[in-house]
């Protein structure tokens, strides 16, 4: 997935750097907690590393990708993709209120992929509710569909708009695909407040990525929490924004970043602390320094990458077209 603040590209400097400041090797079973989590690209890599897993995010799309990446482990049954696929196309939520034949006028999906995603959608409420098919299984078919319909979005990017027209790859036939199965320890997923949540949890490594500018996660992404939930929300403007006032993050605002972030490194009961986060952010390289210096031993590790791009280049007005990701790292006392 696509996905404003991903480190893919990123993570053979984050695995780098952790283990030159924590000395842990691949296959050491210790704790590491991912606890804005996102699409889990960094949680599944640690997973996969040997490490038991602790994943959060206040956003409940991510928390179904997440559910299934970190507790799930081999062997899942597939069998009942075929069945998903050929569903009949249902005119549900989806299709009424993001494809343009419903006459929403919002033009997410085309109208065939909207009413197949509804149908796939309804169908697993149905089987998890009827005891068909268990939990395991409901959030790896669930976070398969959240994956699969992202491909097939008509939108540049995120879902803060939709383009005017269909693009190329938004009128391919809908088809659902499973999403691997990561091998490892059984970890934890979450769906809480960061700050909350941290005073209940411990391990050995916490690694946090939080948003680092006033770009709120849940406007990007509605149409993704949507279908995740599919609790019917009234929508609201043109794009059908949801109310997300419940999940706004004090990250996001100048205001409140610096005391939202000392509150969660003073709870956190974890040794070694790494944070991501770039220079353009919201909180000043030195601000970071302060907060992190009270807790313990700081440093940091700097690498230059490409700028997230979700536009055309001519319809931005930005100088640069990299960025430095600072990982700042905390080893607590």
């Amino acid at each position: 997935m696509n996905y404003i603040g991903s480190k893919y590209s990123l993570l053979d400097f984050l695995e780098t750097t952790i283990e030159k400041v924590t000395e842990y090797k691949h296959g050491d079973n210790y704790v590491f907690a991912d606890l804005f989590a996102g699409t889990g690209i960094v949680g599944q890599t640690y997973k996969s590393k040997g490490c038991t897993v602790i994943s959060n995010d206040i956003q409940y799309y991510s928390y179904v990708l997440n559910k299934h990446y970190i507790e799930n482990i081999p062997e899942l049954d597939t069998s009942l993709l075929d069945t998903l696929n050929n569903l009949q196309p249902v005119e549900g939520f989806i299709y009424k209120n993001y494809c343009e034949g419903s006459g929403s006028g919002r033009n997410y999906f085309t109208n065939e992929n909207g009413m197949k995603c509804d149908a796939i959608r309804i169908e697993l409420d149905r089987l998890h509710s009827s005891g068909q098919i268990n939990d395991n299984l409901y959030f790896y078919y669930l976070a398969s569909l959240v994956n699969s319909i992202d491909k097939y979005a008509n939108t540049a990017s995120v879902y803060g708009a939709f383009l005017k027209h269909i693009k190329k790859s938004a009128r391919k036939e809908f088809q659902l695909e499973l999403l691997p199965v990561v091998s490892g320890s059984i970890g934890e997923a979450y769906n809480e407040d960061i700050n909350t949540l941290v005073k209940k949890i411990h391990g050995d490594v916490l690694y946090l990525d939080p948003p680092y500018n006033a770009r709120q996660y849940c406007s990007n992404y509605h149409v993704l929490e949507t279908i995740a939930r599919y609790d019917n929300p009234e929508l609201s403007g043109v794009t059908g924004l949801r109310d997300s006032s419940d999940q706004k993050s004090k990250f996001c605002s100048k205001r409140t970043v610096a005391e939202t972030f000392e509150d969660l490194i003073k709870n956190a009961q974890f040794k070694y602390i790494f944070l991501s986060y770039n220079n353009e952010g919201l909180m000043s390289l030195d601000t970071i320094k302060e907060i992190m210096s009270h807790y313990g031993k700081y440093s940091f590790f700097t690498k230059e990458y490409r700028r997230f791009k979700a536009d055309k280049d001519e319809n931005r007005n930005i100088a640069a077209d990299s960025t430095t990701e600072y990982l700042h790292c905390l080893i607590k006392q």
